[in-house]
C-alpha cells in the first residue's frame, strides 16, 4: 500500500507554491476550495508527484485558527530537524544528482549522505520542513531483515560502525565533506 497523499498547512502558499511546483518539479494537479468547520474557509492544494502519491497543503483562512502557527514539522514539536522529515524517490543516481543541481541552482543548501544502502539528498522547504529525495542503492535482503528484528528488541543497541560522511553543497562552492559528528542536519536551511 503506498500513501495517497501527505498534507500540511502552509503560511505563504506563493512561495510553497515556487518550491514544490518549480524546484521540485510537482504538478499542481487539484485545489478545492472548502469551509472550515468553525465556518471559515480554506483552499486545499494537491500536488502530484512523479511516480505517484501527491503532497497537499492547506492554506487557512479561519479566525478561530492561530495564524502565526510553526509549519517546521520538528522543530514546531521542539525537536532537531532531522527527526521529522519528508523523503521523496529518486529513480536512481542519475536522477537524484538532478535534484540535487535543481536545488543548487534554486540557491539552496543541500546535504548529501551515503547511508550504505541508500544515498539521499537534503534541504528545507519554505515552510522550514527538511525534505529528502533517496534512491535505494543496493537492495536489502534477509540479512538487513534479521539485523533489523534484533536491533528493534535491543534497548541499548551498539552504535552503527558504518561511517556516514554529510557533503554539504553550496551553490558556485566546492562540495564539502563534513565530519560524521558535525551538526549537519540544522545547516541544510
Amino acid at each position: 500500500m503506498s500513501l495517497h497523499h501527505l498534507a500540511l498547512a502552509t503560511r505563504d502558499t506563493a512561495d510553497t507554491h515556487a518550491f514544490y511546483s518549480g524546484v521540485m518539479g510537482f504538478h499542481l494537479a487539484r485545489v478545492e476550495v472548502t469551509p472550515t468547520p468553525a465556518g471559515g474557509w480554506a483552499k486545499h492544494l494537491f500536488y502530484e508527484m512523479p511516480g505517484g502519491g501527491m503532497i497537499a497543503f492547506w492554506e487557512l483562512h479561519d479566525a478561530t485558527l492561530p495564524t502565526d502557527f510553526p509549519t517546521a514539522l520538528s522543530e514546531g514539536l521542539g525537536l532537531p530537524p532531522w527527526v521529522n522529515h519528508i523523503a521523496f524517490t529518486a529513480t536512481d543516481l542519475d536522477d537524484l544528482a538532478r535534484r540535487r543541481d535543481a536545488w543548487l541552482e534554486a540557491d539552496l543548501e543541500v546535504l548529501e549522505i551515503d547511508h550504505d544502502w541508500c544515498r539521499s539528498v537534503y534541504t528545507r522547504d519554505p515552510g522550514g520542513t527538511l525534505v529528502e529525495f533517496c534512491v535505494t542503492t543496493r537492495a536489502l535482503d534477509k540479512d538487513d531483515a534479521a539485523a533489523a528484528a534484533r536491533l528493534l528488541a535491543d534497548p541499548a543497541p551498539a552504535i552503527s560502525k558504518i561511517e556516514v560522511v554529510p557533503i554539504l553543497h553550496r551553490r558556485g562552492k566546492v562540495p564539502l565533506p563534513l565530519g560524521p559528528a558535525a551538526d549537519t542536519w540544522s545547516r541544510t536551511g
